[in-house]
């Protein structure tokens, strides 16, 4: 099974983007989570707002699935100007830059989502127009070759990246404000669960809204997709209601265990374990031994293994820990010679 197919993907399917669009919230009074983010920036909004200058450029790092693109839409409506969305990758010459850049007007917000993907090119353009609100043009070629300045609207650049470090330095000192977006715990989970239940129109009781919450591997896009499995199983073999016993029921087809875990997530685990002693060993070994890429197990797989206690990341390679054997039913090596269960967690 490819990454992009696995349920508790914290990347956008391309399925359900219209219908998160829906659930996204609007203003930071229906925005959840992310306390020390949002409360930093409704400062800077309302200071910006005061001087009636842009506000300064932002970074968001962290995480897929935790409200960056929402959270940039609501920058832009608290701010009461346009926004304009595009991702690094979808910019691929200095030329597309300009496009866009020419079209925003004062103070409108631009979000450029993957931003470490950027090319070279690209990034050294975007450098003066952050910085002077300026794009220096070279027309011709040759001896002929000249340069020109246009001036830009004085515009807001929000930045998106999963991979801080990917980002150049000259790129990462021209952001104002830097913000880190952290796991969500779970009762903000239940809340936002609650909230999407409303809007999606599900009866849903408590047990079921704590027990998908805990199962969403601290991810709201994670939580919004399993409930609208459970709805699915509800509405097909239930009454229409979510109860505990339906969402169990569905958690189990999907393969997800009480930790939220995959059979992928459960396989590189036992990995490590069967083949490498529990490690160390390095990740491109285990990229090699599970079929994938090294990138795809750095921000796919480990994220949430090393964030969940399973997993640690040491100078030597990856190492899984003692909770990481007690979860799939095996003795450590300190306890005796491991014996793997019958059934899969």
């Amino acid at each position: 099974m490819e990454f992009e197919d696995r349920i508790t993907t914290a990347n956008a399917l391309n399925e359900e983007l219209e219908l998160e669009v829906s659930l996204r919230p609007k203003r930071f009074s229906e925005y959840i989570g992310q306390k020390n983010v949002t409360d930093n920036l409704k400062v800077y909004i309302e200071a910006a707002r005061m001087r009636k200058e842009p506000l300064d450029h932002v970074l968001f790092y962290g995480p897929p699935g935790l409200g960056k693109t929402t959270l940039a839409g609501i920058i832009a409506n608290e701010l009461h100007v346009d926004l304009r969305i595009t991702s690094g990758p979808a910019i691929e010459r200095a030329g597309d830059l300009a496009a866009i850049l020419t079209n925003l007007s004062d103070h409108d917000v631009l979000f450029i989502d993957e931003i470490h993907r950027l090319n070279r090119t690209v990034e050294e353009v975007l450098y003066a127009a952050m910085e002077d609100y300026a794009l220096d043009i070279i027309i011709g070629k040759g001896p002929s070759a000249r340069s020109i300045r246009l001036d830009l609207a004085k515009f807001t650049l929000i930045g998106a990246t999963t991979r801080a470090g990917s980002l150049s330095a000259p790129l990462r000192d021209r952001f104002g404000v830097i913000s880190k977006f952290e796991m969500y715990r779970p009762e903000e989970l239940r809340q936002i669960l609650r909230r999407s239940a409303e809007i999606l129109r599900v009866g849903i009781d408590e047990e079921s809204l704590t027990e998908i919450a805990r199962r969403s591997r601290g991810t709201p896009r994670v939580a919004n997709r399993l409930l609208k499995r459970v709805r699915d199983f509800s509405q097909v073999m239930g009454t229409g209601v979510v109860d505990l016993e339906i969402t169990n029921k569905t958690l189990l087809a999907l393969g997800i265990d009480k930790e939220g875990l995959e059979s992928l997530d459960r396989e590189i685990l036992s990995i490590i374990i069967q083949r490498f002693r529990g490690g160390p060993v390095g990740i491109d070994t285990i990229a090699a031994a599970i079929g994938e890429e090294r990138v795809t197990i750095e921000d796919v797989y480990e994220p949430y293994l090393i964030q969940a206690g399973f997993l640690h990341r040491t100078q030597k390679g990856r190492m899984v820990s003692e909770l990481a054997y007690h979860h799939l039913g095996l003795s450590t090596p300190q306890e005796g010679q491991m014996s793997f269960p019958s059934k899969e967690n």
